[in-house]
């Protein structure tokens, strides 16, 4: 065993017990608690939930809901495919606790993945016996991938994104770039990433499109209405913010929105906490309500502004606007610009894009814009708000970059079905 590998074996059994810890003592709040509370008993949990099941034909492990939005179009077809079920596993409460509200999708059994230990990795395994395994754009759990490797279960990174400032291209990630070798093969996002993984000594990968594109078209042509935001969207145009992150996000959007009382704004935290929703009214001086304190027959009239309280909804909620704030943009997390952008809608977004082609591409066709001050988002607001041939141009140059970048999935899927 490597030094990388006992060290990191060694970090991974300190985090399972300081989880343990938490989760007993009950000293934290909001996604920590949940976190620690699921991680207590968690195989015995697992074994309660998976018993009496068929194996199933694959798992499929997403960090969080961003994630999940890669997999949904993989698990359905997966599941069309095999007409097996399938396996969800989340690390992040924000996607395993979105799902739980929302209800699965019939074939798919979700749960919380337990800590990256060796025990767990072995126990976990020999409960579930996948298939396939199929993990999501940077999800590398060395223990795990190497338990799959040694039962020979074919295992697929999809949606693989590297940069050369990377985790695994750093001293400290030798564990994850032993962890790279483990996939049978690797799917990724751009020939950057290809070439990174080439001179890792990965061999078995291919530059694929993006799932994103198909699981937002989809979502974008369903039928599924938000009575609320419909009755809230009817009394004037609407400029959404999606995934409010941090304090950066929120100063750009609040300042737009006290500056233009005549446009109507929906707000979407990337996470709801009683403070993040406090200081958000508090930073609104128009009239602002809280999603759960509405109603459809609520008079609008006099909100200006209408704070969305609950996780899930956000790619659905784009279909009500004019124009598209998404958040992340201040970190090396940039949220999802595609989800808005299948609506036709022009998109801004904060200056942090080097990790992801999209936005740099929506920037060329002139449908994305990278805003560093609230003085440039009111810029670009007000360019197209009083621009109309500049917005159809925008909503047709979208869509049709939406439709042309589609179509990854099944190509995607047919490679894991085949096990190559």
């Amino acid at each position: 065993m490597s030094l990388a590998t006992t060290i990191y074996n060694a970090a991974m059994t300190t985090a399972e017990s300081a989880v343990r810890l938490v989760g007993k003592a009950g000293i934290a709040e909001g996604k920590l608690h949940l976190y620690a509370e699921a991680q207590r008993d968690i195989i015995r949990n697992i074994a309660e939930q998976l018993k009496g099941r068929q194996r199933p034909f694959a798992w499929v492990h997403a960090a969080s809901l961003g994630e999940y939005a890669v997999a949904r179009p993989l698990i359905r077809r997966l599941r069309q495919e095999s007409g097996q079920g399938v396996l969800l596993t989340f690390f992040s409460p924000t996607g395993y606790e979105a799902l739980k509200e929302q209800g699965a999708e019939e074939g798919v059994q979700v749960c919380y993945l337990p800590l990256d230990t060796r025990e767990n990795a072995r126990r976990f395994l020999d409960l579930a016996q996948p298939k396939r395994a199929v993990f999501i754009i940077s999800e590398l759990w060395p223990n795990y991938l190497r338990e799959l490797k040694e039962r020979h279960v074919p295992t697929y990174l999809v949606s693989a994104l590297l940069t050369p400032k990377s985790p695994c291209l750093r001293w400290y990630g030798a564990a994850l770039r032993d962890a790279l070798k483990a996939f049978t093969h690797i799917m990724a996002l751009d020939e950057q990433t290809q070439s990174i993984l080439h001179g890792l000594g990965c061999t078995s990968v291919s530059v694929t499109g993006d799932p994103l594109f198909d699981n937002a078209l989809s979502v974008a042509a369903s039928q599924r209405e938000n009575a609320i935001v419909r009755s809230f969207s009817r009394l004037g145009n609407v400029f959404i913010a999606g995934s409010v992150s941090d304090s950066n996000d929120l100063r750009l959007v609040c300042s737009l929105a006290n500056k233009h009382p005549e446009t109507r704004f929906l707000l979407v935290p990337h996470e709801i906490s009683k403070e993040s929703l406090r200081r958000m009214q508090y930073e609104l001086q128009g009239k602002a309500r809280l999603y759960s304190q509405c109603t459809p027959q609520t008079d609008f009239t006099d909100t200006q502004c209408l704070i969305i309280d609950y996780i899930g909804d956000l790619p659905y909620l784009y279909r009500y606007a004019r124009w598209a704030y998404v958040g992340g943009g201040f970190t090396r997390l940039l949220h999802s610009v595609i989800e808005p952008v299948v609506y036709g809608l022009p998109v801004a977004y904060g200056p942090r894009i080097e990790r992801k082609t999209t936005p740099r591409q929506l920037q060329r066709l002139g449908v994305g814009s990278v805003v560093r001050t609230s003085g440039e988002l009111e810029d670009w607001f007000l360019r197209l708000r009083d621009n109309e041939g500049e917005m159809e141009r925008v909503r047709k140059a979208a869509t049709e970059y939406a439709k042309l970048s589609s179509g990854a999935t099944p190509l995607i899927v047919e490679r894991i079905t085949k096990g190559e």
